[in-house]
């Protein structure tokens, strides 16, 4: 199958991808006698594979870890498992992040319980605040999550 038909039977856009292939995601396909490219079911099922770590929140450099390891079937999946682990301490802190910000928005939400002039907006009021806090307390320590497989 050509590129568009690809694209229009997995719902992925041609230049996603272009870039899966540059990026080694996706093998690159046969050519035609044309220079098309010619396009495979392992091409769409290793798409969809693709698509569904992304949906996950994988990295596409976690994808590409896991489409290396399920090219050798019989390895031990242990290093696999630690790749999800890392993955699910991420996403809790992220969650734990999430419900902080959560938390400010509906403290900032309460200072404005009924509607008024935006003068006296309490939501306003309140992010200015602590726009003023921010600007004179120490910048906090950096919160990097490098993301990165292991191995």
């Amino acid at each position: 199958m050509k590129i568009s038909e690809l694209a229009r039977a997995t719902a992925t856009p041609v230049d996603t991808i272009r870039y899966y292939e540059r990026e080694g995601l996706l093998p690159a396909p046969a050519r035609s006698d044309s220079n098309w490219r010619c396009y495979g079911p392992q091409h769409a099922e290793q798409l969809a594979f693709i698509r569904q770590g992304r949906g996950l929140g994988l990295s596409l450099q976690e994808i590409k870890t896991l489409l290396r390891w399920r090219e050798q079937p019989c390895a031990n999946c242990g290093a696999v498992n630690a790749l999800v682990d890392e993955h699910i301490r991420h996403i809790g802190q992220r969650i734990r992040e999430l419900s902080a910000l959560k938390r400010q928005l509906q403290a900032l939400r309460a200072r404005c319980a009924e509607q008024r002039d935006v003068a006296h907006c309490g939501i306003l009021h309140g992010m200015t605040e602590q726009a003023q806090q921010a600007a004179t307390a120490p910048p906090p320590p950096q919160n990097v999550h490098a993301h990165t497989p292991p191995g």
